[in-house]
């Protein structure tokens, strides 16, 4: 090996070392506060390689202003926080510090002196870590959706069971489904509901619902059931298509109060075929871990 190939090799791995030493000191440097993650400004201010508080200042203040353009709150992502700190005289000073969400620090990160090699690897390391808690918090939400689904067919069944020990059949309970929907679609029955959401007729309504829907939908059902088990004199079709509209309409002015119109809201995949992707990544996961057992 010439002396010039040796030199790269030993500046390749020196930059190497520096990566996993950087890597490694973000890991070390994070804090948690609930489920949120943040650095303090000052340890990341000496993992990014700046050497005084009023250069790294200035980088802050750009990604504060970067923060309020993308329109979020900047209070949310650079929190103040002052810290004490001891002189040599005995005395003690108030420093300025911030606490510095995931986000903050990405924006630091862009926003820093791009000649210094540690502000590659942040840039680098906050995106990637940036993009796995969205992908996490994404399937978080399609789980939580799968559950309210599955949730709202177990009282839509115990309804459909109460409804016809009071003397109402299939077609009767499929009435009173229909009103319930009017009252907390501000007018809109199942079959009208589907038709704006493009919805087929043969697929039911509450697959294409978002979550807040599903719980709206499961809250007002849980009322009727539980107002049909308390109260012995509710029977028949309309007295039950009664308590079910009221209730429906009950939860709608809760929703609205908010601001969230159930009507309004885009329809979203099918939940069966968001259960049968999710089935799939599991057997996906479950084959790679048997066939790293194998391995061993």
């Amino acid at each position: 090996m010439n002396k010039l190939a040796k030199s790269k090799e030993i500046i390749d791995t020196r930059k190497d070392d520096l990566f996993s030493r950087s890597i490694l000191e973000l890991d070390e440097k994070s804090h948690k506060e609930g489920n949120i993650e943040f650095w303090y400004a000052r340890d990341l201010q000496k993992i990014l390689g700046y050497g005084k508080w009023e250069h790294f200042i200035k980088v802050i203040e750009k990604a504060k202003t970067a923060c309020y353009t993308s329109g979020f709150i900047i209070q949310d992502h650079f929190p103040y926080f002052g810290k004490m700190v001891e002189l040599g005289s005995n005395s003690v000073r108030e420093i300025e510090d911030y606490k510095l969400t995931r986000y903050a620090c990405y924006l630091i990160a862009q926003n820093g002196d791009s000649s210094k090699y540690q502000i590659a690897i942040a840039q680098s390391y906050f995106a990637v870590q940036t993009r796995k808690q969205e992908i996490i918090e994404k399937k978080m939400a399609e789980y939580e959706r799968i559950a309210s689904r599955v949730k709202l067919s177990e009282s839509e069944k115990e309804l459909s069971a109460l409804a016809y020990e009071k003397g109402v059949d299939s077609k009767g309970f499929a009435i009173i489904r229909s009103k319930g929907d009017s009252a907390l679609f501000g007018g809109h029955n199942t079959s009208k509901m589907k038709q704006k959401l493009g919805i087929k007729d043969n697929m039911p309504l509450a697959d294409c619902l978002p979550t807040v829907t599903l719980k709206a939908k499961d809250l007002a059902t849980e009322m009727t059931n539980y107002k049909l088990k308390q109260d012995k004199e509710i029977r028949g079709e309309n007295p039950i298509s009664n308590e079910h509209y009221s209730n429906n309409k009950n939860v709608r002015k809760a929703l609205t109060d908010s601001g969230i119109y159930p009507e309004n809201l885009p329809p979203l995949e099918d939940v069966k075929k968001l259960q049968r992707k999710i089935q799939k990544e599991v057997k996906q996961i479950a084959s790679k871990k048997t066939i790293a057992i194998d391995k061993k």
